[in-house]
């Protein structure tokens, strides 16, 4: 009797333990799951494509929601517009307080999720956008499945026009940086209407629709970016880049240009052809500190990100440049050629920008280079 009443008691303190032991297990196994999150992924430090297949594309700006939001749907829209060309590397113009870090974050979430390879990308804040609200403007470029440059593409430099003092209405600068984007067009063989797209940086946003206007009308089929550089800039200033669809075989795989009517430097090109079967974009690679150990450091970085894709610094064809300070611009000149060929200068484009994704960082560049 005493054996079956112990039995019945044991049984009862099991039971008891039972529930106990569930919530404890199945708390466990909550707690596992939370771990097991994914970590967005980097993107690309660089990709391949062929210049034959590229289109450039602008997502549409939006004042809706904030910062996280509007890149979320500037993506959408940068697919749409893609209507199924892979987007290969994306440029954001970032304007506001947001943390420049999501949009990378949110680049590798959209893509991932929609089960496509990552573009590059590079993130930069600038001094405004040209819509009230604005927090970022999207820039991409994509493969489409045929090729649509049958003889490659022409980059351009930045055409800069500047005045000593600051304007509200930078109209006639934003014409001058037009007319040399044109001229350099001409030089190498095409039309305005042959540009695909045109990228301005202006001191002033006071008279976008003029700017807008004209951009539009002198340039009808390209895709149309205009961004202010920095906030409270104490000089006027415009400069135009583009790229353009090749009209006819420049006669090498690369080939650098500087039309009659620009002024012609040592240190960049004008223009540069490119018709080869294959190019390499690569992202933004910062810089921390300026330097000159830290700006060589930052170059040999890209230098290895480009020979892993099976490139070479030595042939690139367009640098682009965003720093933080004048000290910087000066100490890139004096490095940048001990990367870079003198020879072939690429096309080029460098000017004082707002912020990038690190407080430590003192200038970010990317370049477009052949194998």
């Amino acid at each position: 009797m005493r054996t079956l009443l112990s039995f019945i008691v044991l049984l009862a303190v099991c039971a008891d333990l039972l529930p106990a032991q569930r919530r404890k297990r199945g708390k466990k196994e909550q707690e596992e799951i939370t771990q097991t999150l994914d970590i967005p992924k980097d993107p690309p430090a660089a990709v391949t494509g062929d210049p034959q297949r590229f289109a450039y594309l602008t997502a549409p700006l939006s004042a809706k929601g904030l910062l996280s939001q509007q890149t979320r749907d500037g993506l959408k829209t940068l697919r749409r517009l893609a209507r199924g060309a892979a987007i290969l590397k994306i440029r954001a113009f970032v304007a506001g307080t947001g943390d420049l870090r999501r949009v990378q974050a949110i680049v590798s979430e959209e893509f991932t999720g929609w089960r496509v390879p990552l573009p590059a990308l590079t993130t930069i804040l600038v001094g405004g956008l040209p819509l009230e609200g604005a927090q970022v403007l999207l820039e991409a470029v994509a493969s489409e499945k045929k090729p649509i440059n049958p003889h490659g593409i022409v980059l351009f430099s930045g055409q800069q026009v500047t005045s000593k003092e600051p304007l509200e209405k930078i109209e006639p600068l934003f014409r001058q940086s037009l007319d040399n984007l044109s001229t350099a067009a001409k030089g190498a063989g095409l039309t305005d209407a042959d540009l695909l797209r045109v990228t301005c940086f202006s001191s002033t946003l006071g008279d976008y629709t003029q700017q807008r206007q004209l951009l539009a009308e002198r340039f009808p089929k390209a895709a149309h970016t205009i961004v202010q550089v920095l906030r409270g800039l104490s000089t006027g200033l415009v400069e135009c880049e583009g790229a353009g669809r090749g009209t006819s075989a420049p006669g090498a795989p690369l080939k650098t240009l500087n039309p009659p009517g620009l002024e012609a430097s040592p240190n960049y090109s004008q223009a540069v052809a490119i018709n080869a079967p294959k190019v390499i974009l690569t992202g933004g690679q910062m810089a921390f500190r300026a330097e000159p150990a830290d700006i060589r450091l930052a170059f040999e970085r890209l230098g290895k990100s480009l020979e892993q894709a099976g490139g070479n610094l030595k042939r690139t064809a367009m640098t682009s440049y965003y720093p933080l300070a004048t000290s910087t611009i000066d100490k890139i000149r004096q490095i940048r050629f001990d990367f870079l060929d003198k020879a072939q200068p690429p096309a080029s484009t460098m000017l004082l920008f707002e912020g990038l994704p690190s407080m430590d960082a003192s200038f970010v560049m990317e370049v477009i280079a052949l194998p």
